[in-house]
């Protein structure tokens, strides 16, 4: 629901990730390895731990599968044996990063430019102001609360203390109306389960409320203030970080009572399969629930009128179709965002007066995609993505343009939440060179100013921002941003980021890391290839199912552009991704060898015929769809990293990423990817996996291992790429 517009990391909630998650072709007898002569040569071996091939083989269909690593997937926590492997791939990787010359300067480089103030966008209850803030390397950020918009912010919780390694995490948060509750989730260790507690803000102490077991959840208040309304799936019988997440409910919480006491507002047992979330409307008649099967935002919304408890829930829009997300209600007027009629996206009207209310255009579709909208200060606020920069236009109710946005340039806005009454909003900008800027925004004059900026050791303007456009294999015009120095003209180490799925964009954001390896003189690129949202529905279409393999020959063309304009080095060509985009360099890696110089994955999906059989995964077949389909699965197999790395073939240098308590891409995928490709190329190029502990998918993870992890990943980059990091 897109009551504010929210800048997207990684993925939506119970997708892959967040922020944030490849066709047997066979490739050509490479040219070269993605190493140099000399510098393979120079390279010392490595002598991998010994993984233990099982006998496991499964029959798909009339095809014979061999899974012989099937024991990584068990829980580290509990299984000796990959605990054992854990910890001795750990020590090669660890030995290896640590002869990296320059890796102890790059650190303490990006020690450094990550040391600067962060706010974000603040929230407006009661008059009261709630934000975070980071003085520059605490491991979490610190949510404060000012009585007055330019008042002394005050601190109303600091999870720092929370433990000692700084991996327990605030989450997600939310004051009542009135200003006088939060409501906040507690993350710990980078999982996706959360636990739910209250603080009273004006004595900073937290009431005796507790909920568990919430996951992928909304969390929403009644007007009153009375209580919330909070998805939540049934305890774990099995293991709690691989056991699949099925039958969520929406419960609301009375303040002041015990968990068993809660009221069930919404279930589906006959349908197991579906999210359900809800969100309480503006005037506090309703209880909006969104549900659905999958990551694809095509909802069923279900209204329960909240003043009349014997009322059956009203299913308003039927069908699991289209996207019907929440903006928000004048009286029986609901508007929601719809692609219903508009690939690209459109502002509708439902009437609930009415018993069969039928969708009235607010806001047509344009030729940008249409990413978020709020009702706030008597207007209706769009975010737009014009070639994936954000651009913000502001309307009468009735759709009528009033003026756009005045935004610092090519970058991504987010924010603009409030009350339709009140004309004052807040909205945070970033771009590739410039760090978060917080902005108070008038919405009835347009006015607005600068309400937090942070001080930077490095002028942003020594920074070049430019658009490209490249052609994929298909003829299909692909747009990529290209960051460098302005003083860097010639080919360069370049860094390649992508991603390719379930409808998420890759906007321009600021990276304390990635500017380090922007100071050494690289360059780094990003490119919008198909699978995201982008251009709307038809670009998702064009990346995902069976046409998944459009993903990875739209991220080859990227490196093949860079490299023939010169852009990047001949042999400095690294590429990196996570989640959905770990699986994306899985299968580029496989595909062409040739044409990568150096690897970063990220808690990847490896395995593309188990990924449903563990905790979100089964949410992910809407983008890759079912392995136990025939179609299906013989799309999967042809791209799946895991089950496409060939014996004699000399892959380029790779380093995975994953961490003990990821429990949306479970590590075992990264675990059975590493150990299959350590044995197909035993003596060749470096093959590594660094495995963190007590972190997730990303979100939740301390400062101090941020640092520690990119300084690992740039320096092995730089390294194979030719990157002048020094001594």
């Amino acid at each position: 629901m897109r009551r504010r517009l929210f800048v997207v990391s990684l993925l939506a909630t119970s997708g892959l990730v967040s922020s944030d998650a490849f066709a047997a072709q066979t490739p050509p007898p490479p040219a070269r390895i993605g190493l140099d002569a000399t510098a393979n040569a120079a390279q010392p071996s490595l002598a991998y731990p010994v993984s233990r091939r099982g006998d496991v083989v499964e029959d798909h269909f009339g095809v014979k599968i061999a899974d012989p690593y099937r024991w990584l997937e068990n829980d580290v926590r509990t299984d000796a044996e990959v605990k054992n492997w854990v910890d001795s791939e750990n020590n090669v990787t660890n030995a290896f990063l640590s002869t990296l010359p320059g890796r102890k300067a790059l650190e303490q480089r990006i020690t450094e430019l990550y040391n600067y103030e962060r706010f974000a966008a603040p929230d407006k209850k009661g008059g009261r102001y709630f934000y975070t803030h980071n003085t520059g390397l605490q491991n979490q950020s610190v949510l404060f609360v000012r009585d007055k918009v330019d008042g002394e912010g005050r601190v109303l919780i600091d999870p720092n203390p929370w433990s000692k390694d700084g991996a327990t995490a605030l989450a997600e948060w939310q004051p009542n109306e009135q200003g006088t509750k939060l409501l906040y989730a507690i993350q710990d260790g980078g999982t996706d389960w959360r636990t739910l507690k209250v603080r009273d803000v004006t004595t900073g102490k937290d009431l005796a409320d507790e909920i568990k077991w919430v996951k992928f959840s909304g969390l929403s208040w009644a007007k009153d203030g009375s209580g919330f309304y909070y998805s939540r799936f049934a305890e774990p019988k099995g293991a709690k970080y691989q056991s699949l997440n099925e039958n969520q409910q929406i419960y609301f919480h009375k303040l002041g009572t015990a968990q068993s006491a809660d009221r069930l507002m919404f279930a589906t047992p006959n349908k197991p399969e579906l999210n359900n979330t809800a969100e309480v409307s503006d005037d506090g008649r309703w209880l909006v629930i969104s549900s659905s099967s999958g990551t694809d935002p095509r909802y069923e919304v279900t209204l329960v009128d909240l003043k009349n408890p014997k009322a059956k829930p009203r299913v308003l829009v039927p069908g699991f179709e289209h996207n019907y997300s929440y903006v928000g209600n004048r009286g029986s007027s609901f508007y929601f965002i719809t692609d219903d009629g508009a690939p690209k996206q459109r502002i509708v009207t439902l009437d609930v007066a009415q018993s069969n209310p039928k969708a009235k255009t607010v806001i047509p579709e344009d030729e940008a995609t249409l990413d978020g909208a709020s009702l706030v200060g008597g207007k209706l606020v769009a975010s737009y993505l014009a070639d994936a920069k954000t651009e913000v236009r502001v309307y009468s109710p009735a759709g009528a343009l009033t003026r756009k946005v005045e935004l610092p340039g090519i970058g991504t806005a987010g924010g603009f939440g409030g009350e339709f009454d009140d004309p004052e909003t807040f909205f945070a900008f970033a771009s590739f060179n410039r760090p978060t800027t917080v902005y108070r925004y008038n919405v009835a004059t347009g006015e607005e100013s600068v309400w937090a900026a942070p001080k930077l050791a490095f002028n942003p303007d020594d920074y070049k921002v430019e658009q490209r456009f490249y052609t994929s294999k298909d003829g299909t015009r692909v747009p990529m941003f290209v960051v460098r120095k302005a003083s860097v003209t010639g080919p360069a180490p370049t860094l390649l980021y992508g991603y390719g799925g379930f409808d998420v964009s890759l906007t321009p954001s600021y990276s304390a890391t990635r500017l380090a390896w922007l100071e050494k003189g690289g360059a780094y690129a990003v490119a919008n290839i198909r699978g995201g949202g982008e251009y709307g529905k038809a670009w998702h279409d064009a990346g995902r199912l069976e046409h998944k393999q459009n993903v990875f020959d739209d991220f080859i063309a990227a490196g093949e552009y860079l490299k023939k304009t010169g852009i990047t080095s001949p042999d400095g060509l690294a590429i990196e991704g996570g989640s959905n985009g770990g699986l994306l360099v899985g299968a580029v890696v496989n595909q062409r060898p040739d044409l990568i110089d150096a690897a970063h994955a990220a808690v990847g999906v490896m395995d593309m015929l188990r990924f449903d059989q563990f905790t979100a995964g089964r949410y992910w077949v809407d983008d890759y769809g079912y392995p136990s389909k025939e179609a299906d699965f013989r799309t999967l197999l042809a791209y799946s990293p895991y089950h496409n790395i060939k014996p004699g073939v000399h892959y380029p240098p790779v380093l995975v990423t994953t961490a003990d308590t990821d429990d949306r891409v479970v590590p075992g995928h990264s675990f059975k990817y590493t150990a299959a490709l350590q044995a197909a190329d035993p003596g060749g190029a470096p093959h590594l996996i660094r495995i963190e502990t007590r972190a997730g998918h990303g979100s939740g993870k301390p400062t101090s291992k941020i640092i520690e992890e990119a300084s690992d990943v740039l320096a092995f980059l730089g390294h194979f790429t030719g990157l002048d990091l020094g001594e």
